[in-house]
């Protein structure tokens, strides 16, 4: 692209647009775990649109479904009609991954989008309980609409609002104090004080591993601990798996290893399995009191999307080989930002951070992240920064990365790091 071409593109986008700023070239292909710019350079990408090609983009098998999908003219659009390719995707998500992990949840597609399944997971909460408060936990990040914003915690996306976010009841997340207050101490106090002020909530909302707010992962005691109190208070546990589902952490639900049954999970992101927007709310029988058509949204039943999302249950769940790969290289990757870390001790303390293929690189401040990560980017890598002053480098690779992709990126990481520190 010309640099007048470039100009035109940007003078006529809003200014809202971000990732387009760290990474100032213009793409144009991309296949597996490497993308293309329109002057032939390849970039080795841990981003994996911000963990919606959990399998890579353009996989053959995936694209060959989608590809025959539109040849014979099969069904494109179907809102919430029945069709056949829905009937698969349902069939196949029950038989591989819900029916292995003992899980008994119904289904609904609430719309294109993450935010979308959240807003219908905190609708229904409401709805079932009679309540109207919500919890939701430090560093947050559930979507950018008005309700799933309203349990966000990040300031700048909650200003964004231009409204007051009611409602909504924070609680600080898993060492958020640094162990110094017993686990949910403060929350059951508040429960059973009758002066506390807290109403008592429909819902928790919750990541077990927060991305956007700095790759912090929850210990899986304390998940448990959460799912108690929750039971116990007859609070239903919503678990937003959109960004940390899908086989993120491992097992294809984040939740697994603490092994808990959430009333309600939202997912989205790679549940399509080619970057095609689709999204669920998954419930528990009892929960399903909805009216027909009292959620509903005009894109819930995109059928090139049912068939991919189909075909990877195919692929990627038939068995444990692709769980077993990412915890490997999950643990390869701590392994060497533990280096690092240890490389730095005596000069700054950089905290390692995550689970599975979710990674995090904590430094002391946003501004040296943002270092990492530009020369990341010069060198041919696309990584991002999360946290809520941008001060963790995060890592989201595609769970198909080749181990040599993999080893290559995080030297660059490396000599980046060491580079940033040095200056």
């Amino acid at each position: 692209m010309t640099i007048a071409a470039a100009n035109a593109a940007t003078d006529l986008e809003s200014d809202v647009r971000s990732y387009s700023r760290s990474w100032p070239t213009t793409f144009t292909h991309a296949k597996g775990s490497t993308l293309v710019d329109d002057d032939g350079r390849e970039y080795t990408d841990f981003f994996a649109g911000a963990g919606t090609l959990n399998y890579g983009h353009n996989h053959p098998e995936l694209k060959k479904v989608v590809i025959d999908h539109f040849l014979e003219d099969r069904i494109v659009h179907g809102l919430d009609m029945f069709t056949d390719v829905r009937r698969q995707f349902l069939e196949t998500f029950n038989e591989l991954i819900l029916e292995p992990r003992d899980l008994d949840y119904k289904v609904a597609f609430p719309g294109p989008g993450g935010a979308n399944a959240v807003e219908a997971a905190l609708k229904l909460a409401r709805k079932v309980t009679g309540r109207e408060s919500v919890v939701n936990f430090t560093n947050a990040f559930h979507g950018m609409t008005l309700g799933a914003l309203s349990v966000t915690g990040n300031s700048l996306k909650r200003g964004g609002a231009g409204i007051p976010l009611v409602h909504a009841t924070p609680m600080p997340f898993d060492d958020y104090f640094g162990q110094v207050v017993p686990d949910f101490m403060y929350l059951e106090r508040l429960l059973t004080d009758g002066g506390s002020g807290l109403n008592k909530p429909a819902a928790v909302i919750v990541e077990t591993v927060q991305g956007e707010g700095g790759i912090n992962a929850a210990r899986a005691e304390w998940l448990r601990g959460l799912s108690e109190l929750c039971t116990k208070h007859d609070i239903l546990l919503i678990i937003d798996d959109i960004q940390m589902g899908c086989g993120r952490t491992g097992g294809f639900f984040s939740f697994e290893e603490a092994g808990i049954k959430p009333d309600m999970i939202t997912l989205s992101k790679s549940i399509s399995g080619y970057g095609m927007p689709l999204a669920l709310t998954l419930l528990k029988p009892e929960l399903d009191i909805w009216e027909p058509g009292e959620h509903n949204g005009t894109f819930r039943g995109f059928g090139p999307a049912f068939a991919s999302g189909t075909k990877a249950f195919e692929l990627f769940w038939s068995d444990d080989e692709l769980e077993k790969s990412t915890i490997a290289k999950g643990a390869y990757i701590e392994g060497r930002f533990n280096q690092i870390a240890a490389r730095h001790a005596d000069q700054h303390e950089l905290i390692v951070k995550g689970r599975g293929l979710a990674r995090g690189l904590q430094l002391p401040t946003g501004e040296l992240a943002g270092k990492v990560t530009s020369r990341a980017f010069e060198e041919g890598l696309l990584v991002e920064t999360s946290g809520p002053s941008d001060e963790v480098v995060k890592l989201l690779p595609a769970l198909t990365i080749p181990d040599d992709q993999l080893s290559n990126g995080l030297d660059i990481i490396e000599s980046a790091v060491d580079e940033a520190l040095s200056a």
